[in-house]
């Protein structure tokens, strides 16, 4: 099976998408068909495999490739004898935050009919607005913490413990995220949060507690395929610095030293955040464990790339879910009902 991989977007993490498309190119290889580079003013580049270097998008260079379409059945070459479909196999979302994670391109490619792994459009909403992940959370039966949203014209008299924490609603890859200490501190951090988003969402700060990561997909009726449990190294705060540029260093995971018994709350607990939701995609759930409970942190519905270092076997996981995509019930279009009328009037 081949893959085609949709990378880039107008978004906080667009380079961000930009890496985690490098990092798969060396993992997939031959099993890659084309990448497909969705620039921030909405245009389609067909980027050739050798060129799938940081240094080639920073520079501007990829506007000297071949821009493509989206239309019914996939996308398109333009030339002088009209369109010419690209034969793109599974196609793979690989867009980090806007236009990939907030149902953005999932609404286009259910359009246009085009078979992808990633989330659709409702896991998008949910996932995509911490707020919203929280009450989805509560209805499934898993806890996350308790916190207070806040607009950017909001009154700031906030009245919770120190530390806390701010985050952009509306944002991954730990950007905007700042921990405050103090009350003194407490404007400027939520103006770094306010920077990204015009809400932000305030959560205790619980130094030191442990958090688990793990990712998976389901591809039957009761059917996962897991990752390994990751417990990230981090000091206190994981944030853009550690996650992204330590880890492009190093390509290495930690396995979690956890029971089998936490193991099994964790897995549970993704289970509930994704069934009825997130089929068709591969995603990451981020947790806290604090006494024995376990609590969401949030969902990454498409996570940095594609979270393929927690895996033993990252291509077989993508071939067995694309071959267990959620399929969209068509509906016939029969006219019975205006013709009804038609046919009423007549009289």
């Amino acid at each position: 099976m081949k893959f085609s991989i949709l990378f880039g977007g107008m978004s906080w993490e667009h380079e961000i998408s930009i890496v985690s498309a490098i990092s798969l190119k060396k993992i997939l290889q031959d099993k890659i068909e084309y990448f497909i580079f969705l620039e921030s003013t909405h245009h389609f580049f067909l980027i050739e495999t050798q060129n799938m270097k940081s240094g080639f998008f920073s520079c501007g260079e990829y506007k000297k490739c071949r821009q493509i379409e989206m239309n019914l059945g996939g996308f398109y070459l333009s030339s002088f004898f009209g369109k010419k479909p690209l034969h793109v196999g599974m196609l793979l979302n690989l867009i980090h935050g806007g236009d990939g994670e907030d149902g953005i391109l999932a609404s286009l490619l259910d359009f246009y009919k085009i078979s992808f792994i990633g989330p659709r459009i409702e896991a998008c909403v949910l996932s995509f607005n911490k707020h919203l992940t929280k009450i989805y959370a509560k209805e499934k039966g898993v806890k996350t913490l308790p916190s207070k949203l806040l607009g950017k014209d909001s009154l700031r008299n906030i009245k919770s413990d120190f530390p806390m924490i701010a985050k952009p609603n509306r944002l991954g890859s730990s950007i905007g995220v700042h921990v405050i200490a103090s009350e003194e501190e407490l404007d400027y951090g939520l103006d770094c949060a306010f920077e990204f988003d015009n809400e932000v969402l305030i959560e205790p700060f619980i130094k030191g507690v442990k958090e688990y990561n793990l990712a998976g997909c389901k591809i039957g009726d009761n059917e996962f395929i897991f990752s390994m449990i990751e417990e990230p190294d981090k000091k206190d705060l994981l944030n853009f610095e550690n996650k992204y540029l330590d880890f492009s260093r190093t390509q290495q995971a930690i396995k979690a030293d956890i029971s089998e018994e936490l193991e099994g709350k964790i897995q549970e607990a993704f289970k509930k955040i994704y069934t009825n939701k997130f089929e068709g995609a591969l995603i990451r759930c981020d947790f806290f464990v604090i006494e024995n409970e376990v609590f969401l942190n949030e969902i990454n519905p498409i996570p940095g790339s594609m979270a393929n270092y927690l895996f033993d076997n990252f291509t077989d996981t993508l071939e067995n879910l694309s071959l267990n995509l959620p399929k969209k019930e068509s509906i016939k279009v029969s006219y019975q009902y205006i013709e009804k009328i038609q046919r009423a009037k007549g009289k």
